[in-house]
């Protein structure tokens, strides 16, 4: 049980590196991305490039994604300082927010149908070779 512990604190304390290795490079290089979005890039291409495997970050991973609604709590306290800012512009706000998640929703969902379909294709493709080959 304490192994396992150690092993995630240590898969915390690396996304964490990651993050921060963002953070530093953004504010460095005076970049107008924000750091957290860089470290999740660097994350990609650290995985993509198999320099660091999923299994290492995979139950640290998992558990900052279940929990992510609570790291929120403070951004929604942080909102009421901005009261006036919400009564006075509210409205827009809230029509660019509704908007921007829709295209999200839309994009993500016709990207996930364009390579569900490739991928079924490719399956088609395989199998039918596959027979061709065992008769």
């Amino acid at each position: 049980m304490v192994k396992q512990g150690g092993i995630f604190l240590a898969q915390i304390a690396l996304l964490w590196l990651i993050y921060q290795a963002g953070v530093l490079i953004s504010s460095f290089l005076h970049l107008p991305v924000p750091g957290s979005v860089l470290g999740m890039i660097i994350l990609f291409l650290l995985l993509t490039a198999k320099v660091i495997r999923l299994d290492w970050i995979e139950k640290g991973a998992a558990f900052l994604n279940k929990h992510l609604a609570f790291f929120f709590i403070p951004i929604s306290v942080g909102l009421m300082v901005y009261l006036d800012l919400l009564k006075e512009s509210g409205i827009t706000l809230a029509v660019i927010l509704f908007g921007s998640s829709i295209i999200g929703m839309a994009v993500t969902g016709g990207t996930v149908q364009i390579l569900s379909k490739r991928t079924a294709e490719g399956k088609k493709g395989e199998s039918a070779h596959e027979q061709r080959h065992s008769v």
